[in-house]
C-alpha cells in the first residue's frame, strides 16, 4: 500500500486530475470525491480537477454535482477513485483511459485494480481517509472542503452508530466542524425524507418477511414505487428501516429496477454479509453491502444464503 506522501507526490506530476466514485452514490461516495476535488483545486489552482460519474446523485445533489468530462480529458490524466472497491462499481467506465490510476478506499481490497492504492478497511468512511490525507499533507481544509467530507462520514457511520466509528473519527469530524460548516443542516439533509418516501418505509415493514432465525427481507417492485411516486434511487431510504425492529438481525431489501433486475441491499447487526454480496456482483462492508440480482429466482437464492449465515451466527452466539 502506498503512503499519503507518495500519493501526493504523484498528484503533483499531473496537470489534469479526474476523480471517480461508485455508481448509485451514497453520501460517502460523493463526499470523498468532492472533498478531495475541492481541496486539490485550492492547492493547485492551475490544474484541471474534474469530478466524473453518471449524473445520478438524486436526492444527494446537495453534496456535489458531476462535471462534464469527455474522453479527451483523460489523455495524460491522473485518475483517482474514492470509495469504490471493485471496477464493476466505478461510475463512468472511462476511468481506465487515463495515464495513471490511484485507488483510495475503505472497503476490503478484494480487487486491487489501481497502479497505486491506499486502502484502510478499518476506516468507517472513505471521507475520513480523505480528511486524514488532506490534514497530513497540509492541504487546504476550508468549509467548502469540509462540508462534503463531514456528510460522507455521517452517512457511512450511520450518524456515528456503527462499530467502525472510533475516537479518531470524532477527532476528524471536530476538525471539519471547526471550519464553520453547518452540521445541523447536513444532519437534516441526510435524515429528511419526502412524504412519499415515508410511506415507502411503512410499506417495507408491511411487506417484510421474517425467518425464525432473525433474517428478513422485503421486495419493492416497480409497480409499488410508481404508485407511491418514488424512484429506485429514492427507495434507498428504506434500507435501514428493518434494523429498528428488535428481532431482526440481518436483512435484505430488494428494489426492482426499470429493466426488471434488482438492486440488493444487505444490512446486518452481526452476521458478516459482504462475502454473500460478492457472490452476486457486489460487495462492501462486513455489516453493510450491496449487490445485484437478475431475477426473482436469484432474489430467493440470496435470501436463502442470508438465512444460512444468520442461523450460523445465532448458533455461535447462543
Amino acid at each position: 500500500m502506498s503512503t499519503f506522501t507518495e500519493i501526493y507526490q504523484k498528484i503533483t506530476q499531473y496537470d489534469t486530475i479526474i476523480l471517480h466514485r461508485h455508481t448509485s452514490p451514497d453520501p460517502d461516495a460523493l463526499g470523498s470525491q468532492a472533498g478531495l476535488a475541492r481541496s486539490l483545486k485550492l492547492q493547485f489552482p492551475s490544474k484541471k480537477i474534474l469530478c466524473a460519474g453518471e449524473n445520478d446523485e438524486g436526492d444527494l445533489a446537495w453534496i456535489n454535482r458531476m462535471d462534464q468530462v469527455t474522453e479527451k480529458d483523460y489523455q495524460g490524466a491522473l485518475v483517482i477513485t474514492t470509495d469504490t472497491g471493485n471496477t464493476a462499481r466505478i461510475s463512468n467506465k472511462l476511468y481506465n483511459k487515463g495515464d495513471f490510476l490511484i485507488k483510495i478506499d475503505h472497503h476490503p481490497d478484494v480487487e486491487p485494480y489501481a497502479d497505486m492504492s491506499y486502502v484502510d478497511d478499518h476506516a468507517p468512511a472513505a471521507s475520513q481517509i480523505i480528511a486524514d490525507f488532506i490534514i497530513t499533507e497540509k492541504m487546504p481544509l476550508t468549509a467548502e472542503v469540509a462540508y462534503p467530507l463531514y456528510a460522507g462520514i455521517v452517512g457511512d457511520t450511520g450518524r456515528f452508530m456503527y462499530p467502525e466509528t472510533t475516537d479518531h473519527t470524532f477527532k476528524i469530524v471536530a476538525k471539519l466542524a471547526a471550519t464553520g460548516i453547518n452540521i445541523n443542516e447536513i444532519a437534516r439533509n441526510i435524515s429528511d425524507v419526502t412524504f412519499e418516501q415515508a410511506k415507502l418505509q411503512a410499506v417495507v415493514l408491511e411487506y417484510m418477511k421474517v425467518d425464525s432465525c432473525g433474517a428478513a427481507y422485503a421486495v419493492l417492485s416497480q409497480d409499488t414505487l410508481h404508485k407511491l411516486g418514488v424512484n429506485s434511487e429514492q427507495a434507498s431510504c428504506t434500507v435501514s428501516t428493518p434494523g429498528r425492529i428488535k428481532d431482526i438481525i440481518a436483512w435484505n431489501v430488494f428494489v426492482e429496477k426499470s429493466d426488471g433486475t434488482y438492486r440488493v441491499h444487505y444490512r446486518s447487526k452481526g452476521p458478516v454479509i459482504n462475502e454473500l454480496a460478492a457472490k452476486h456482483d457486489g460487495g462492501g462492508h462486513a455489516l453493510a453491502s450491496g449487490a445485484n440480482a437478475k431475477d426473482i429466482a436469484e432474489v430467493k437464492q440470496i435470501f436463502a444464503e442470508l438465512v444460512q449465515v444468520t442461523k450460523e451466527y445465532q448458533e455461535e452466539h447462543e
